[in-house]
């Protein structure tokens, strides 16, 4: 059977990140905190759905007394769509796969509008139920009760190609090539337009001795360490860069997400890259400055 994605709202203020809940959750900004891997199951987000599924969610709607006074913002949805169309589009879904019962608002799902009838209905009073869920119902106060129609749209949009795509001018572009010392040999780097390195995560990886693996299927890299402890960084890699992602994940029950890096294409074929710093401060490794210089590793 195949996946389903489930969309929600965290009922807390728009910079609420924490993992154990979702998948991934989108801040107020629209940024996307990926905290688990999307190849395992959580198991307390949509009651009675949590088996075979991914949750998303924006983190707003925390207003006291007024929900509303913290509504989901512009750039939280186009977040949520974004994510939710490159997840689909690493399954090979399509956009006329895009339909209610592969992606529902929880209050779609509380309600059981996919035609499972998988629990009693605890989602919105206008549905018959008791009220508990109400999430992406609406989109904004007083806005239609099609939340999940509207989202479900954007999604295809995306996948069609509808939506516009990341300006050339804006994508990511490497600058130059230099080389760094890492562990002591020199290392080949790409300097991007604000001055950050980048390195092949193969060669990170191998020069490091860190175990790991290579999910094609999903383009994620399966890290054998057990002393990784991840940071869940604010500044991680977005799809607003312009590339095809690619997630470092642990080999664990959780399977939290590392770091994420890029997919780039080279006369070799499809190369993972990520940034040099971000991947030094994740596994432990010591780091010095001008000129950037990668030591040992300690352990994360």
């Amino acid at each position: 059977m195949a996946p389903t994605i489930y969309l929600h709202w965290t009922a807390t203020g728009y910079d609420w990140i924490r993992p154990g809940h979702y998948h991934s959750i989108i801040s107020g900004d629209g940024r996307v905190h990926r905290l688990h891997s999307y190849s395992v199951d959580l198991p307390a987000h949509t009651w009675q759905r949590n088996s075979n599924s991914v949750a998303l969610s924006c983190a707003c709607m925390g207003g006291i007394p007024d929900p509303w006074s913290m509504p989901p913002t512009a750039a939280q949805v186009a977040g949520l769509c974004s994510e939710a169309a490159s997840l689909a589009r690493s399954w090979g879904w399509h956009d006329s796969d895009i339909g209610i019962q592969q992606v529902m608002t929880h209050a779609e799902a509380a309600s059981n509008r996919d035609g499972r009838v998988m629990h009693d209905n605890y989602g919105p009073v206008v549905w018959g139920g008791t009220g508990e869920r109400w999430d992406l119902l609406q989109l904004e106060p007083d806005g239609p009760l099609d939340g999940g129609d509207q989202l479900r749209a954007r999604i295809r949009d995306l996948l069609r190609g509808d939506a516009d795509p990341v300006p050339d001018d804006q994508r990511l572009l490497f600058r130059g090539e230099t080389t760094i010392q890492a562990r002591g040999a020199g290392l080949s780097v790409q300097i991007d337009a604000e001055g950050r390195s980048w390195a092949l995560l193969s060669d990170l990886l191998q020069r490091y001795d860190i175990a790991h693996s290579w999910d094609g299927s999903r383009r994620r890299i399966l890290i054998g360490a057990r002393d990784v402890a991840p940071t869940y960084r604010e500044d991680g890699v977005q799809a607003s860069i312009g590339w095809p992602l690619v997630e470092l994940s642990l080999q664990s029950s959780s399977a939290p997400v590392i770091l994420t890096g890029i997919i780039r294409p080279s006369e070799a074929g499809d190369r993972a890259w990520c940034r040099v710093v971000e991947f030094a401060e994740e596994f432990g490794i010591s780091l010095s400055f001008q000129p950037l210089v990668l030591g040992e590793r300690r352990g994360g």
